[in-house]
């Protein structure tokens, strides 16, 4: 095949012919909810490949950027007149850039009564979310699309050889596709995104505080947060910390896991855990430059924590479900690192980076099974083989997240 690439635009044509092979897996509900509602939202990271998604499974439809400037000056200016241009089965990018153009597609798909008229896609949740359900409230389906998911990985025949590489090379589907080298796109990730996009919305014009406070904030990956010591760190109040937070999880740059509360008669711990939507980005910020480095880093059972959670994450938002995960831990230091809470069911899942299983692994669900009674199915998550325990407790690896929610 690469002896067929002798010219540039050859050489682009197969890089996009190979990036459409890694399907992925929320084409699905991308498909039934165009028939199912007028508008469809888009939801993502940015690079995480929603454009893509879209113009795959529709290529039927017209395409417009707001990311360019000519478009989002029509779209500003003279919204008529763009929607003149764009009036039906179109896809709209980054939307986010002309918020005011969602009244109008309000106008528009309830003068028409048909579904699949508009897909929009964003970036940017923290204001979009909500103007997308104000201004179109029954009238639109969303969905979130996260990087690769370690199955669509696989599917698409990139076979890591351990969770350290999975862990460094990340999930962005550029990075697979084009064999970018992980630590050049991350860098590049972090300049072109998260410090331009991220910082303006912070409203923070030192460069070097904010990466200081990202780094920080990798180094406490997996941690229950200590809002005091990470503002005393960086050097800011801790008003300032939560909104900064609050503002790279709607940026999906990070992903707050809240704890699970019910009434155990224990004192819980009630601050959340931060994981990194893309472990590429937080091999980055920790320094990491090879896949070595990660197995022989400090925080590698951290690192390969953020790898499980982020991928059942994953699992979840390709079916078109909402986040249903938490964690759980008392004040004795009884934790269990993952709780999937499927309907009245609650799926306690352990999170290990050993190739080797010890009964120690079992400790925490077994704590957390003694308080409640709506626990079934069991998960060890972990690089060694699957096995079938008693008391119905599986050991699965890591590559078989998937079973989870299959099941």
């Amino acid at each position: 095949m690469f002896n067929l690439c002798k010219s540039g635009l050859q050489i682009l044509i197969y890089i996009g012919i190979i990036e459409a092979m890694i399907k992925r897996k929320i084409s699905s509900e991308l498909l039934k909810l165009k028939d199912e509602y007028p508008v469809v939202s888009i939801l993502g990271p940015r690079q995480a490949g929603k454009t893509t998604l879209a113009k795959m499974e529709l290529p039927d439809y017209a395409y417009v950027n707001l990311e360019i400037p000519e478009n989002r000056e029509l779209a500003s200016t003279d919204p008529k007149a763009f929607f003149k241009q764009y009036s039906n089965k179109v896809i709209i990018d980054e939307i986010y850039r002309v918020p005011t153009l969602l009244s109008y597609i309000q106008g528009i798909v309830d003068e028409r009564h048909g579904n699949g008229q508009f897909i929009i896609t964003g970036s940017h949740q923290l204001e979009l979310k909500a103007a997308i359900t104000q201004s179109l409230a029954g009238r639109v389906g969303i969905l979130h699309l996260l990087p690769l998911s370690i199955e669509e990985l696989t599917s698409a025949n990139f076979h890591p050889k351990s969770f350290t590489e999975l862990i460094f090379n990340g999930f962005l589907p550029r990075v697979h596709s084009e064999s970018q080298r992980p630590s050049t796109a991350y860098s590049n990730y972090y300049q072109t995104y998260v410090e331009r996009d991220v910082r303006q919305l912070i409203n923070l014009k030192s460069v070097s505080l904010f990466e200081k406070f990202l780094k920080l904030l990798a180094g406490r990956v997996g941690q229950v947060i200590n809002y005091t010591s990470l503002s005393n760190d960086v050097g800011v109040d801790t008003k300032a910390i939560k909104n900064w937070l609050s503002i790279l999880e709607a940026s999906f740059i990070i992903f707050k896991l809240s704890p699970y509360y019910n009434n155990f008669g224990k004192r819980l711990i009630k601050a959340p855990k931060y994981y990194f939507i893309d472990t590429g980005l937080l091999c980055f910020l920790l320094g990491i430059q090879n896949s070595q480095q990660v197995e022989r880093d400090p925080l590698v059972g951290n690192l390969y924590e953020n790898l499980v959670v982020i991928d059942c994450l994953k699992a979840l938002y390709n079916r078109g479900q909402i986040n249903h995960l938490y964690f759980y831990r008392d004040s004795n230091g009884q934790e269990v690192d993952l709780l999937f809470e499927k309907g009245r069911e609650i799926i306690p899942i352990e999170i290990k980076s050993s190739s080797t299983f010890t009964n120690a692994m079992l400790a925490g669900i077994k704590s957390f099974k003694s308080l409640s009674k709506k626990i079934n199915q069991s998960y060890v998550v972990y690089n060694g083989d699957p096995k079938e325990l008693s008391n119905q407790i599986s050991l699965i690896n890591t590559r078989e997240l998937e079973k989870i929610f299959n099941s």
